[in-house]
């Protein structure tokens, strides 16, 4: 009896081998198994689709494709299916079916999904009837399939998720940059209850390789423990800005950059959540510092600025003044003008929209309309220079009283800001620094910027070479301990060093008086 069972069983492996598939036991002729194979496209170095079902054709000797309920190929190579079988499949009024026709032998499963609706459909098409083996081949990998694609979902879903959180967290940023900051908090308690209930912030801006990241990302989450505001900087690939309630923050963001030798960190002093944009700048600024120091870090120096030098009655007066045009406007309105504007001069329009979330034609066309109103013309620096002295001075005045001292101010010119003796020691003891170079680099920047910034006009004024221009103006930023090529509030402050030593002629902002139409003010 013993032999005659080891001969049928031999017989057996005999026709599977005629008929080009495996023996029924699932053990190939090598010794491995099909299972084997199949598990091993769950290993963390498999898990393909693709390749899941290309082994599926192999195993059982024909064609094998993966189709969505739209007829969608997933995977494999097409093939001709009855259309209302793959409709009862996909809807799960059969789980399985087997179809014969003109030599073709098909074999259809339902791959269910983490969606009801969306189900799949896996089929398998041979020349040869289908036997036990590879029934059980075609039923097992459907299974490996189903876990793929469910694993393959969850991914996803996941990768939606962080993605729409990282756009939240942009759009919480945003609305900080133009001093929305009821909205920023709104939009914020939904998801991180507390982070924003403060009354002041500081910025941080670390740099780091832009492969890198969104690791550097997810690491000062984990160094804040999600008590800060992390984003990807729209306007730059290599930066993550951090916008944190908590001074320790800084403490624990080093941690971040201590990990890679190409990360920088760059951070403000605290400020007003409504003046979140300034605590950017300031965080920029401090990172063209922390690029050059061994710690690879920087913190933006309290250094004196000209506006605390003048006298604040007479500053108030003078910037409810000169932004007086703008108050005829919706507050919302106003206020949007406002900060695109503010933003428009502390960084480039390009660089300005991708902060804001919206296209540079945007920002340039707001600008013109600031300009407009303010009768102004932006291409001057000493006008950039003025009117955002106005600007960052209007933060925080709709919500102080007016003083009958700042009322009284409301005539004030600029030269009347610019004629203390405080103010004139500040820019006398700044600009003073560029005496002792043999190269008269105090003349050239006076050139550059009297031409707007503009290297061939400065060049052409003084007789030297454009690229000397620039030579010139980069090794003056050292010295002064400013950026100067890159327009910013450094920029602004050595032009009004300039403009109150009288280096340089005072802007004419003007306006119209009401009793007198036509006649021009200069502020």
């Amino acid at each position: 009896m013993h032999e005659k069972n080891e001969m049928n069983r031999e017989k057996a492996e005999m026709v599977g081998r005629e008929d080009g598939s495996r023996p029924a036991d699932g053990t190939d002729v090598d010794g491995a198994t099909w299972a084997r194979e199949l598990l091993d496209h769950l290993r963390p170095g498999g898990r393909d689709l693709r390749k899941v079902v290309a082994w599926l054709a192999d195993a059982v000797a024909g064609t094998a494709c993966l189709e969505d309920g739209a007829g969608n190929l997933l995977a494999g190579t097409r093939t001709p299916l009855d259309r209302q079988l793959v409709a009862d499949l996909v809807t799960g009024r059969i789980a399985s079916a087997a179809w014969e026709d003109a030599g073709r032998h098909q074999r259809l499963v339902r791959v269910a999904s983490t969606d009801p609706g969306a189900a799949a459909v896996l089929a398998v098409c041979r020349t040869t009837p289908f036997d036990r083996r590879t029934s059980d081949i075609v039923t097992h990998t459907a299974q490996v399939v189903e876990l793929l694609l469910r694993a393959r979902e969850t991914t996803a879903a996941g990768r939606r998720l962080a993605r729409a959180t990282s756009d939240l967290r942009l759009a919480i940023l945003q609305l900080l940059m133009v001093e929305d900051t009821v909205s920023a908090r709104r939009v914020a308690s939904g998801l991180w209850p507390g982070l924003l209930d403060t009354d002041s912030a500081c910025v941080y801006v670390l740099e780091g390789r832009a492969e890198d990241r969104d690791r550097i990302a997810e690491e000062c989450l984990d160094a804040t423990a999600e008590h800060a505001l992390v984003v990807r900087c729209p306007a730059t690939d290599e930066h993550v800005i951090v916008v944190t309630p908590r001074d320790a923050a800084g403490r624990e963001l080093r941690s971040v950059i201590d990990r890679r030798a190409t990360t920088f960190l760059g951070g403000s002093a605290p400020h007003s959540l409504a003046r979140t944009a300034t605590a950017y700048g300031q965080a920029v600024s401090a990172l063209a510092v922390a690029r050059f120091r061994p710690d690879k870090q920087a913190v933006y120096a309290e250094r004196t600025h000209p506006e605390r030098l003048m006298d604040p009655d007479t500053l108030h007066g003078w910037t409810a003044q000169v932004l007086r045009p703008l108050d005829t406007l919706a507050h919302h309105t106003r206020a949007e003008l406002l900060a695109t504007t503010r933003l428009g001069l502390e960084f480039t329009a390009v660089s300005a929209a991708k902060i804001l979330g919206v296209s540079r034609n945007t920002v340039r066309a707001r600008m013109e309309r600031v300009e407009a109103l303010l009768s102004a013309d932006f291409t001057g620096l000493t006008v950039r220079a003025v009117v955002h002295l106005a600007l960052n001075s209007q933060v925080g005045l709709a919500d102080e009283p007016r003083l009958p001292a700042a009322a009284a101010a409301a005539d004030a010119r600029i030269g009347d800001l610019l004629a203390g003796p405080a103010l004139r020691a500040w820019a006398h003891d700044l600009l003073g620094r560029l005496d002792p170079d043999a190269r008269d680099l105090r003349r050239t920047l006076r050139a550059w910027i009297a031409a707007g910034g503009n290297a061939e006009r400065a060049a052409h004024a003084l007789g030297m070479h454009p690229q000397t221009v620039r030579d010139h103006v980069r090794s003056a930023e050292p010295v002064l301990e400013r950026q100067l090529l890159a327009a910013g509030s450094d920029l602004y402050e050595v032009v009004l060093a300039h403009l109150a030593l009288g280096d340089l002629d005072p802007p004419a902002l003007h306006r119209t008086e009401p009793d007198h139409p036509g006649s021009p003010v200069h502020r």
